[in-house]
């Protein structure tokens, strides 16, 4: 095997390309739920309050190119929904951690005296060992 061919399958093995290939795949399916969300749910009770169902034919001419304003603006609807869902995500997210540091902390505090002499045991075990 060449140096080069080894180095591609060391890069392709590493768990950062594998993460990002993940992150890829839930992105592409995270992005087909937000579509019908906004297509099927949000544009459907737009259309219901002003009896558009679309925003895709909205356009207006300027010399003769049509400026399609509509389409922009299910994008922008797109992007801000994605935006609130991620910030939504990273916050319940951080609350969870910061809910296991302190747990993590109080378990730490309260270890039982047999616990810490297991531990000292182990520490005089290792010790003894090497």
């Amino acid at each position: 095997m060449s140096k080069l061919a080894k180095d591609f399958r060391d890069f392709i093995m590493r768990g950062n390309v594998l993460d990002l290939a993940v992150a890829v795949v839930i992105g592409v399916a995270f992005n087909a739920v937000v579509n019908s969300l906004v297509d099927d749910v949000l544009m459907q009770i737009v259309a219901a309050i002003v009896g558009e169902p679309s925003f895709n034919d909205l356009t207006f001419d300027l010399n003769g190119s049509a400026i399609r304003y509509g389409a922009f603006l299910i994008a922008l609807i797109n992007f801000v929904i994605i935006a609130a869902t991620l910030f939504l995500v990273i916050k319940a997210f951080e609350e969870m951690q910061k809910r296991r540091k302190s747990a993590g902390e109080d378990v730490a505090e309260d270890k039982s005296d047999e616990v810490v002499r297991l531990g000292e045991i182990r520490d005089v075990l290792s010790e003894g060992r090497a």
